[in-house]
């Protein structure tokens, strides 16, 4: 593994600080692509799945920027998702290309909807969405799934995403989800894991050999958007 820096960091949100943290590699002048990701409802940056797939985009020589935000309402944490964008792009040690959007469960939601505001300011400013656990409907209420995907939805054909999600996700009925990517005008890749639940826990398996499995499937996939 290549070597890599991990690096908190306070990034600037109205008159607060989100919690973030910066994990490179050790040449700074190498790297192009950077990564955004957040977690979900529960939990924070340092959500095991986060930590792991920033190492290991890091170790690739990809930027990851991982950040903290508490807040329950989809609203708040899309202008968190911004806040982190611009302070992203202000990072002049850094000469970035391409910018990843990402995050888990609710986080890809963010996530998602910030690319879709993006995409309507300045094409081409978002490279791709990367969706883990993608929280199509809470358990049991599937009549929410249009709600949910109203952003996947508006974003542009020139949009790629991933989605990694289990097979046993309680929150992602596989029917519902398989017609609602048919549905993306965006360019969408889905790699569903065998057996895993909305945490990505395959029975059987350790969790270590399913986080190596997630974080290839998002590297290959990133490579293939030219990062």
């Amino acid at each position: 593994m290549d070597e890599f820096t991990e690096d908190p960091v306070k990034v600037p949100f109205g008159t607060r600080r989100l919690d973030a943290a910066v994990c490179a590699p050790a040449s700074a002048r190498d790297v192009h692509t950077a990564v955004v990701l957040t977690h979900g409802a529960g939990g924070d940056m340092n959500f095991k799945h986060l930590t792991s797939l920033a190492r290991a985009l890091a170790s690739r020589g990809f930027l990851c920027l991982r950040f903290t935000c508490k807040g329950l309402n989809l609203g708040y944490r899309v202008r968190a998702y911004r806040a982190v964008w611009d302070y992203l792009k202000s990072l002049q040690r850094f000469t970035l290309k391409h910018i990843f959007v990402g995050g888990r469960s609710m986080g890809c939601r963010a996530a998602a909807a910030l690319a879709r505001q993006l995409s309507d300011q300045t094409e081409g400013s978002v490279q791709g969405v990367i969706c883990l656990s993608f929280p199509l409907h809470p358990p049991g209420q599937t009549h929410a799934h249009r709600q949910r995907s109203g952003d996947l939805r508006g974003l542009p054909e020139h949009m790629p995403v991933l989605f990694v999600s289990g097979t046993e996700d309680n929150m992602c009925d596989k029917v519902l989800f398989d017609r609602m990517v048919t549905e993306l005008k965006a360019q969408a890749e889905v790699f569903w894991l065998k057996g895993g639940s909305h945490g990505l826990a395959v029975r059987g398996r350790s969790e270590e050999s399913v986080l190596d499995e997630v974080n290839l499937q998002v590297i290959t996939w990133m490579i293939k958007q030219g990062a």
